[in-house]
């Protein structure tokens, strides 16, 4: 987007306003984009004695960002500022406004203090992961928490919203937990059914297994190159590392994404390829034209965790892409044709058997919202004071328990594998099942408008895929609400109708 009013009446001061907004939103975004390369390096590069410089630069720049935002001349040019009706600049002037009004409910000193907390608390997080010692962690973890609490009262009472809500708001504009509750309500009422059926199911079936390791760790990486350029992830624009915890993160056109590689199974990393190979396309497929404005950013968490989502368990493990997968794996490994273990029946097997286990992202498609119900139940009792922060590893334990029959051995296996809370990411978690319901919802769409995408897919052609997700779900970016995407893009309003008939169907046999 040019960073000057748009063409029409040049000298109509409500469209130099907006201009001036334009120009002044441009310096923010690219502030912000030096500040995506600076958290990717230090989850993957930077060396351990770094930490407390990285962190006082990261928030150096975060309050940088907070004070161009709230500069008194924001709030007047915003004021003055107009847009035609109905233009992707209205949108863009409408995401300014709520971008101002977040920060301007916060001080300056409070945005600090918090990135430097969840700077220093993640950097702690690694070696607390480690050890199992969650108290280790306690003291850097309770800033975090302090510092969060402080900042959803400030913004709750800036905006009108429950604490909580406020912190949701960042993460996925316009959702509150009036949206959520009766959504997980449901599923934690059904979900044990779910979860005995499927596993009925599946015992019913006859055994498989897969290859031994060791698999390489340089060619697990060569098969994951391999499949996220085939999805359509862009190199030239984008990279692949390791890190503790997979993530997407970077700038724009420069977006990165992480694994993390077990020699001894080759589809863990592989499936957190696809997952952030999700996240990415829908970044590299954002409008070039508004790059750097508030309009031209991800809607929401939420429909970010729908792209991701979409492509591990909607796309990657169904049945028709384990099919063109299998050749590629046994070609990288070195396997043999003529053993059952490197079938493609083996193989989908494997990436659709149900069977709980402690680390999410680890987790199946069926007990994988058993992980977020737990995580959203104890981080709003945090925020809200009802649960002690030192009392979190037991009542993790206990929800891991209740919803899956779990016994936690470690803190390593329980409350420490998460890089959220120490990260300051108060609010992400219920994005992921959310995203799961979107993620089927637009599956289900997408297959219906266009029978090539199904037929692509069984030959590793993703293209049509992805172009009907650029068209109806990447281009929009801020420009619509998620609901207004979402209804766009398949005709109804967001329902879990899909996402209930998905699970059912692939994992307990139902027509």
């Amino acid at each position: 987007m040019p960073d000057t009013a748009p063409d029409t009446a040049p000298d109509d001061p409500s469209l130099i306003a907006y201009g001036q907004l334009a120009q002044h939103f441009a310096r923010i975004g690219r502030i912000r984009n030096a500040l995506g390369i600076l958290g990717w390096d230090k989850d993957v590069m930077m060396p351990a004695g770094a930490g407390d410089s990285r962190a006082e630069s990261i928030a150096t720049l975060n309050v940088l960002c907070h004070e161009m935002l709230t500069d008194p001349a924001v709030e007047t040019l915003l004021q003055q500022a107009h847009a035609p009706a109905g233009s992707w600049e209205a949108a863009n002037l409408a995401e300014m406004r709520r971008a101002y009004l977040h920060a301007a409910s916060v001080p300056a000193d409070l945005v600090e203090a918090t990135s430097r907390a969840a700077s220093r608390c993640e950097m702690a997080w690694r070696e607390a992961r480690r050890d199992s010692d969650f108290a280790m962690l306690l003291p850097y973890l309770s800033e975090v928490l302090d510092r969060t609490r402080e900042l959803a009262q400030a913004k709750g009472a800036a905006l009108g919203l429950a604490p909580y809500d406020a912190l949701l708001d960042q993460y996925d504009p316009g959702t509150r937990r009036t949206d959520i509750d009766p959504v997980f309500a449901e599923l934690r009422r059904d979900l044990p059914a779910l979860i005995a059926d499927a596993r009925a199911h599946q015992a019913a079936l006859p055994a498989s297994a897969l290859p031994a390791g060791p698999f390489p760790m340089h060619r697990q990486e060569a098969v994951g190159r391999q499949v996220m350029q085939a999805l359509g992830f862009d190199m030239a624009r984008g990279r692949l590392d390791v890190s503790i915890h997979p993530f997407c993160g970077g700038a724009e056109d420069d977006v990165r994404i992480t694994t993390r590689y077990d020699e001894n199974d080759m589809l863990n990393a592989l499936m957190g390829v696809v997952h952030e190979t999700g996240h990415a396309l829908y970044e590299q497929g954002l409008p070039p034209a508004w790059h750097t404005q508030p309009v031209g950013q991800a809607r929401g968490m939420s429909l970010h965790e729908s792209q991701s989502l979409l492509m591990e368990m909607q796309v990657a493990r169904s049945r028709p892409f384990i099919d063109w997968l299998a050749p590629l794996l046994r070609d990288a490994f070195g396997g043999d044709d003529s053993d059952p273990a490197w079938s493609a029946e083996s193989l989908y097997h494997a990436v659709t058997r149900v069977r709980p286990g402690f680390i999410r992202v680890d987790a199946d498609e069926v007990t994988y919202p058993a992980h977020v119900l737990v995580r959203y139940q104890l981080e709003t009792a945090l925020i809200d004071g009802s649960l002690a922060l030192r009392d979190l590893p037991e009542a993790f334990n206990a929800g891991i328990f209740d919803l899956l029959g779990l016994t936690v051995p470690n803190d390593r296996l329980g409350c420490l594998q998460d890089i959220h809370w120490p990260s300051g990411a108060w609010g992400y978690f219920p994005t992921y099942t959310m995203g799961a319901i979107l993620a089927a919802q637009l599956r289900q769409a997408a297959f219906d408008a266009d029978p090539a995408i199904g037929a692509g897919i069984a030959r590793g052609d993703f293209a049509p895929l992805l172009d009907w997700l650029r068209t109806h779900v990447h281009s929009q970016a801020s420009r619509l609400s998620t609901p207004e995407i979402i209804r766009a893009a398949t005709g109804a309003a967001p329902s879990t109708a899909s996402y209930r008939a998905h699970l059912r169907r692939r994992y307990c046999g139902a027509a």
